[in-house]
């Protein structure tokens, strides 16, 4: 089979889940680009394969190994793609999920990261890439936070995607206290901090609160939070970009438990 205009439904059905986070919520699904996120997507997640005929004819069928591919004019696939320069495959993946067990781990090493009302694509995926890399077993997200399936999110996590539990809640100070009552504490970035970050013991299960860009943690959460932390400055700067923060804090944690 090969899809030739751009006025077919399942190019239509593509765009539209690239365009409106609301259709994905209704499909359960979300799309990838690139041959490195087509390949490391969980074979038993994948909906469909779309392949231009550009990608095709220049060797991309072999590249895909035993996955099937469905053939798309280059003009349609454009049709499909969010990028300026389409790579010239895609797949449509099931939306992952994760269950409560998944972000716990035993012998202390449980490390969440709790984000609230971030708004950046690109901070959110940093944080899914840079949380994999030092350890993090889980990312909690405020609901106005933005969609993790948004095409720009997707690209920045870099296949972290498909490995980093995460969970979008309604009410994170509740999941404070849930965490609290398990043993995990948490600790929130904030000017205000107590302590400098690095004199927090983060050896124990602990989860890091990191806020919106522009205002950081609300009063709310910040109140909820068992610690508040800073990350100490120098010069005229009085904050780091979001992603910067989550990570140096989620590499603390890592490198406090190495030792």
């Amino acid at each position: 089979m090969r899809i030739e205009s751009s006025k077919s439904g399942q190019v239509k059905h593509v765009a539209a889940l690239q365009k409106k986070a609301r259709y994905r919520r209704e499909q359960g699904a979300f799309v990838v680009e690139g041959l490195k996120m087509v390949l490391e997507a969980p074979p038993d997640r994948i909906l469909s394969v779309y392949g231009s005929d550009s990608f095709l004819e220049q060797g991309g069928r072999e590249r895909l190994g035993n996955l099937s591919c469905t053939a798309v004019s280059d003009n349609a696939f454009k049709a499909m793609s969010d990028t300026q320069t389409p790579q010239g495959i895609l797949a449509v993946v099931k939306a992952m999920e994760w269950e409560k067990k998944d972000f716990c781990k035993s012998g202390g090493e449980t490390l969440l990261l709790c984000l609230e009302n971030l708004q950046d694509p690109g901070n959110l995926g940093t944080i899914f890439r840079a949380g994999e890399g030092a350890g993090v077993t889980g990312i909690i997200m405020s609901r106005d936070t933005v969609d993790i399936y948004n095409p720009k999110v997707i690209r920045s996590t870099m296949g972290s995607i498909y490995r980093m539990p995460f969970a979008v809640c309604e009410d994170l100070e509740e999941v404070l206290r849930q965490c609290r009552n398990v043993g995990i504490t948490s600790y929130g970035a904030h000017l205000a901090g107590e302590k400098n970050y690095e004199q927090a013991d983060y050896k124990r299960p602990c989860a890091f609160l990191v806020g919106n860009e522009a205002v950081g943690l609300s009063e709310k959460i910040s109140a909820a939070a068992d610690f508040l932390i800073k990350i100490p400055m120098k010069g005229s700067v009085e904050s780091l970009n979001v992603a910067v923060a989550a990570s140096i804090l989620a590499f603390e944690a890592a490198r406090q438990r190495r030792v």
